[in-house]
């Protein structure tokens, strides 16, 4: 039996601004917005998703941009992965997220592929959901009844489910540049070298003094039913010396819940996230070493 179909027949919408396209969310039936399609085309042709209406935002200009204000990062929901790869300055503020972004496909899917998308299609294995919950980084939705922000570690509700009501659209990720004042580290383990789905993946933002830890943020995807913050781990390591985190890690036993599926089992998921875990913390020490 074929694994792909063609897409089924279904109306196809551009509008020119966004407001048009929240118009059309809000009168369509069974309608869903398409920027880089990377997911949701691969979505339609097997049927995991039915729908009747695609609502283009792929040239909306407001939804394209890069914006460095005075006190937040503010990124376009449909700027694509490989222009978030070419700010020099995105690289320079927050680098987890840039090392997120280039472990994710080949060049040709990151020159479609729009951060948005990534975050809405809301897969447990999303590679931008750690770096960005470790910049505590903000979500803002509009629709025709007006706008929303959302904490992104609320935002997912389960595999490829999200807080998005059926009108509204993501117009923008907002990061708090004072989040991005610690060391960083992106670390991802698959069953290739690169542009593969996350077995485990870790971000992890560090504030040290001497070698003592004073604040820490921990995120993890594919170890549970959406991308989560370890929070209670992050409590254990407060004011830890970094060579105590091998025995404190062990708590974050209790805030994953990894299941076995054809990339990995779930026992070695637990090892692993322990593992990258620490290696994301000593490597993000280091480059906190390296801002001081």
């Amino acid at each position: 039996m074929a694994l792909f179909y063609l897409v089924p027949e279904l109306k196809y919408h551009k509008p020119k601004t966004l407001q048009e396209a929240l118009e059309l969310m809000n009168e369509l039936e069974n309608a869903k917005p398409i920027a880089g399609g990377t997911d949701l085309i691969i979505d339609l042709k097997t049927g995991r998703i039915k729908l009747k209406n695609l609502v283009d935002i792929s040239e909306i200009r407001e939804l394209k941009k890069i914006e460095l204000l005075e006190d937040e990062i503010v990124i376009g929901a449909s700027t694509t992965l490989q222009e978030l790869i070419e700010n020099k300055s995105l690289k320079n503020m927050v680098p987890a997220l840039i090392e997120a972004i280039e472990n994710m496909g080949s060049w040709q899917i990151r020159n479609v592929a729009t951060i948005g998308g990534n975050i809405c299609n809301a897969s447990p294995a999303a590679d931008t959901a750690p770096p960005l919950m470790i910049l505590n980084s903000k979500l803002k939705v509009k629709s025709i009844d007006g706008e929303r922000i959302i904490p992104i570690e609320k935002f997912f509700h389960g595999p490829r489910q999200t807080d998005l009501k059926s009108n509204e659209i993501l117009t923008e990720i907002i990061i708090p540049k004072r989040s991005c004042e610690m060391g960083m580290k992106f670390l991802k383990l698959g069953r290739r070298r690169a542009h593969t789905l996350s077995i485990v993946a870790v971000a992890v933002a560090v504030k040290m003094e001497d070698e003592i830890i004073r604040d820490i943020r921990i995120s993890l995807n594919s170890v549970a039913p959406t991308p989560i913050r370890a929070y209670k781990t992050e409590r254990e390591l407060i004011n830890s010396n970094i060579n105590e985190i091998e025995d404190k890690i062990k708590i974050l036993n209790e805030e994953i819940k990894p299941i076995s599926d054809i990339r990995a089992s779930a026992e070695y998921r637990r090892e692993m996230s322990i593992r990258l875990t620490i290696d994301a913390i000593k490597l993000a020490f280091e480059n906190w070493r390296m801002r001081k």
